[in-house]
């Protein structure tokens, strides 16, 4: 009885199987790229954790701790443009390029409104908001040596939150599109250049100094400077955006439009704030649980990151192929779609699961040498194998309903769903009834199960109104 309930409640019927497997192989297709370049970045914050990690639990410590604060400007930033994607999506799926080209003007306007309320807001030379948090960096009850180590790292990552944002702006656009490989090439190249670059700023190799954790963060700015004049240079050179160029041309800035764009983008930035702000506040109260607790933390925080990551890109393609049934007044496609993107998803975590409790002492070991450090990871791996499932279909549900042009009630649910769920919850069984570094991520469980389930009804209820 349980099994039959769960199986209509994921709107499986053998029979009608066909009406899903058709979107697999398409939506793989589509959804590749972008699993690569969102694992891409992925693959640097391993990268950055591990290389970092061998230098001690201190500069891991620091690294975790200002990769935390820094990530909420930055998903901020992304989510704000990410509602070009669907906008695009529509018009494109409805045979008008000429409004899809609009949007990419209009986007770039968005951003040069942002980068300027950013450089009157800014601290010093730092042009950028987020550089007022060093400010409170030593306040925030992290050990000094830490909080030392994290400022000069974060202050570098703020710096280069300008050009990356220039660079989503197009990546958005031409996902809109249907074409995520150019952005998938783009990530993947700037990658192996972060990565070689780590490799040498870090370690002081080919005649540099020896930057330490500072040089992750050269790397990384460097990388990022490279990302947005590619897409520069693929836009005005490819025969792909030929129409677009022309398009751009007569497309006039429209005021109207840039205020739809911010009024969509605002609350989709707010459900990445959430999640992110909800994760970077657990990393504060791990660190007032010690340095090899926060290091730890670290560790499973960027597997399950990973992990997380290709699943996005499954939604971000989700998406996509929602936005273009719709243009094309096919709502029937456009759930179906959702639904074979939600199989492949659980699939992927399912798997993930396995990994994760089978090997959770071996990998944590690969990142960080100390035995306390992998202990602890060890024991969090499996409170993060359990989430898996949930984090995957969370993921998949905000992408569709970003597809139906619904997502201000998906940022309520993540909100609630996070701060008056998961955190409280975190510090209940981690200091009241002293679970340490478990108790935070058995909040973060109920979190996203809760974000998981509510959206996913929420889902059901908004495709079957269009049909």
């Amino acid at each position: 009885m349980f099994l039959k309930k769960m199986v209509s409640l994921f709107n499986y019927k053998p029979n009608g199987f066909r009406k899903y497997s058709v979107h697999y192989i398409p939506n793989f297709r589509l959804a590749f790229p972008v699993v690569l370049s969102q694992a891409g970045q992925m693959v640097v914050a391993l990268a950055d954790t591990l290389m970092v990690g061998r230098l001690g639990a201190i500069q891991l410590a620091a690294a975790s701790l200002a990769n935390s604060i820094f990530v909420v400007g930055l998903v901020f930033g992304i989510g704000i443009v990410s509602g070009i994607t669907p906008l695009v999506g529509k018009e494109y799926g409805a045979g008008n390029r000429p409004a899809a080209g609009g949007w990419l003007k209009n986007g770039l306007l968005v951003f040069a409104i942002l980068a300027i309320i950013q450089v009157f807001l800014s601290v010093g030379i730092v042009p950028h908001l987020l550089a007022v948090v060093v400010l409170v960096l030593p306040y925030l009850g992290q050990p000094p040596q830490v909080v030392e180590l994290a400022i000069p790292y974060y202050l570098i990552l703020v710096v280069s939150l300008i050009p990356f944002q220039i660079f989503i702006v197009f990546k958005q656009y031409a996902e809109g599109l249907g074409n995520t490989r150019i952005a998938m090439i783009i990530t993947i190249s700037a990658n192996v250049v972060n990565i070689l670059l780590n490799y040498i700023f870090i370690y002081g190799k080919l005649g540099f100094p020896a930057y330490g954790l500072s040089g992750a963060g050269y790397a990384t700015l460097i990388a990022r400077l490279i990302m947005p004049l590619s897409f520069v240079w693929f836009f005005f050179t490819l025969s792909y955006f030929q129409a677009d160029r022309v398009h751009w041309k007569i497309n006039p800035i429209k005021i109207k439009s840039a205020i739809k764009l911010i009024s969509f983008g605002v609350p989709i930035a707010g459900q990445y704030v959430a999640e992110v702000l909800a994760f970077s506040l657990g990393s504060i109260m791990m660190g007032w649980l010690g340095a090899k607790a926060l290091a730890a933390h670290q560790v499973v925080l960027s597997l399950a990151s990973f992990t997380y990551m290709v699943s996005s890109g499954f939604a971000a393609a989700t998406t996509i192929k929602v936005s273009h049934f719709r243009g094309q007044n096919r709502p029937g496609l456009a759930r179906s779609s959702v639904f074979a993107s939600l199989h492949q998803v659980l699939l992927f975590m399912g798997l993930s699961v396995t990994m994760f409790c089978i090997f959770r002492f071996k990998i944590p070991g690969l990142f960080v040498p100390d035995p306390e450090v992998i202990a602890i990871a060890g024991y969090l791996m499996l409170i993060a194998g359990m989430f898996q499932l949930f984090d995957g279909s969370q993921v998949v549900m905000l992408g569709a309903l970003r597809g139906y042009e619904d997502v201000k009630i998906p940022m309520v649910v993540v909100l609630i769903s996070y701060f008056i769920i998961a955190l409280p919850v975190s510090y209940f069984f981690a200091f009241t009834v002293n679970l340490g570094p478990a108790g935070i991520w058995i909040g973060y469980l109920i979190g996203l199960m809760s974000v998981g389930i509510t959206l996913f009804v929420r889902f059901r209820k908004l495709s079957r109104r269009e049909l």
